[in-house]
């Protein structure tokens, strides 16, 4: 069994509906979804292209799988990850667009996203003491040949190349592709996700995604970062903001703890 934390928006996100579609796999169920018709790609096409994300689901991983540390237990886990989440804050990516990442397609924000980085880099932070050390096999399938100097040392520290300053949040859409498939899938695929991309994207949870031997990656379980009774109050301030009949009989809400409860959620 490996773990890994990613973020994953929630299970109704249409965002969530959309990539679950295209990759033909529903990540929080591991039930397989109905291909979308895309002009210019078969259904075939669509499922030779995503092979590879289908299995790992759709995600931005911040964690990569690891095995649990033998002195650690998955409850201990789920612990710590409860804990950790509720002292973070909700925040936003203003915008995702699809992206070439390499010889793959998937969705970046247009803009980097400062407060995503420091919160990947916690992440792996305050778990890597539940992460049990890489095998020789496992460090020789990151081809260490291959990276840079600060990727090795990640890769030796942290057990994986891209984190701290050379993390990039991606969540991919496809496989590797030939120049030629790269031409054809770029239009339809920027047409299938526009809809979902024209707001800005709400990280308010962390994911727990589990990997069973030979089986595809799924969400084990959601945490919402910080404190549950804070953003309800503050969802309900918002939404009386926006309609002041559903404030119940008699309140009187006065315009700064509006503002204060909006700003909370920034």
């Amino acid at each position: 069994m490996r773990y890994a934390i990613c973020f994953t928006p929630p299970m109704a996100d249409p965002l969530s509906a959309t990539a679950a579609s295209w990759l033909g796999r529903n990540v929080y169920s591991g039930e397989p979804a109905e291909l979308p018709s895309v002009a210019g790609l078969s259904a075939a096409d669509v499922a030779y292209h995503t092979a590879v994300p289908r299995r790992f689901g759709f995600h931005a991983v911040m964690m990569s799988p690891f095995r649990l540390h033998p002195d650690m237990t998955e409850p201990k886990l789920l612990k710590a990850l409860m804990h950790f989440a509720g002292a973070q804050t909700p925040f936003e990516i203003d915008r995702l667009e699809v992206a070439r990442i390499g010889r793959c397609f998937g969705l970046m924000p247009q803009v980097p996203s400062t407060a995503m980085h420091l919160l990947a880099a916690n992440v792996v932070q305050e778990f890597d003491a539940f992460r049990a050390p890489l095998s020789e096999d496992e460090i020789e399938r990151s081809d260490p040949d291959r990276l840079t100097a600060p990727q090795f040392s990640n890769l030796h520290r942290w057990g994986d190349p891209h984190v701290m300053d050379e993390y990039r949040f991606h969540m991919m859409l496809t496989g590797p592709l030939a120049p030629d498939a790269m031409r054809r899938v770029e239009a339809p695929l920027r047409d299938l996700f526009e809809s979902c991309l024209s707001k800005p994207l709400s990280i308010g949870s962390l994911a727990l995604f589990v990997e069973e031997t030979g089986a595809p990656m799924r969400v084990h379980s959601q945490h919402p970062l910080g404190k549950i009774s804070t953003n309800t109050r503050a969802e309900r301030a918002k939404r009386s903001a926006a309609d002041p009949s559903l404030a119940p009989q008699g309140a009187v809400r006065p315009l700064p703890l509006i503002v204060a409860a909006l700003m909370a959620q920034r």
